[in-house]
């Protein structure tokens, strides 16, 4: 068996959002480039290298058509298979019209394809940007996965779960299972294999809370994601311990007395 799953056409991500798109917005989505039909749509795609076959862009429209009430059935048969893509962009642009989500493309393929006279991508909002760059991030997806099935995962079930990612101490998460709390620190691998790795804090927090720790590490993001739950991940996993000197640059402005204008 192959240690990396390398089947995964290079576009993922992009691929997954146009699909998206189709699904919710339909033509409304494809005439923001242009284009009057989808199939004029899917063979400029194919054309500028974002999808081999037209047929490729299709099933990615299939695969989000059961999650939007549209006429279309798509693949009902997979049930939720799939659902934790559609969580992932709805998280990042759920709540976007059709022509501020199909800028999300634009940006895309701006920096993906040069020379596009139907590509204007420097009217896109900062913010939307900075969501972009948070799709590639398999952290989030991993992340968004877990908030949704944690409760699959034997020792946390019917558990009540406490988010802590914003405090920054070591774990992301809380789950409260009866009188019990775990600590849960959650990875993301894109693919069935790789590496993961703890910041000093998150090893000094498991170090601390031992079988209480949890490294809950989600593989095959880019296929069906499934869990890897590491009790006490210090005594059960050997971690080898790097040391990364960063340099931070800061811009200062000297001491002033602030008085308010308004």
């Amino acid at each position: 068996m192959s240690r990396a799953n390398n089947n995964k056409h290079e576009n993922y991500e992009i691929l997954n959002l146009i699909g998206y798109g189709l699904a919710k917005f339909d033509m409304d989505f494809v005439r923001e480039f242009s284009f009057k039909t989808k199939q004029e749509f899917f063979v400029y795609l194919v054309n500028t290298g974002i999808a081999k076959t037209v047929g490729t862009i299709k099933n990615r429209q299939d695969l989000f058509d059961p999650f939007f009430d549209n006429a279309r059935k798509g693949w009902w048969q997979k049930g939720n298979t799939y659902i934790h893509r559609k969580i992932l962009i709805d998280s990042l642009f759920g709540s976007e019209d059709y022509k501020s989500y199909a800028n999300i493309i634009k940006l895309y393929l701006d920096k993906k394809i040069s020379s596009i006279d139907t590509i204007n991508a420097k009217l896109i909002s900062p913010i939307l940007k900075s969501k972009f760059k948070q799709l590639q991030d398999t952290g989030k997806a991993a992340e968004l996965f877990f908030i949704q099935n944690y409760q699959s995962i034997h020792e946390f079930k019917d558990g009540f779960l406490e988010d802590a990612r914003t405090f920054g101490d070591g774990y992301d998460f809380q789950v409260d299972v009866f009188q019990k709390a775990f600590l849960a620190e959650i990875k993301g691998i894109k693919s069935n294999y790789g590496s993961v790795r703890l910041t000093n804090n998150e090893f000094l927090k498991a170090q601390e809370y031992k079988k209480d720790y949890a490294l809950v590490v989600v593989s095959s993001l880019e296929d069906v994601p499934k869990f890897s739950i590491i009790f006490d991940p210090v005594s059960n996993m050997n971690f080898t311990r790097n040391i990364i000197l960063q340099r931070q640059i800061t811009f200062n402005y000297k001491s002033f007395t602030w008085e308010s204008k308004y």
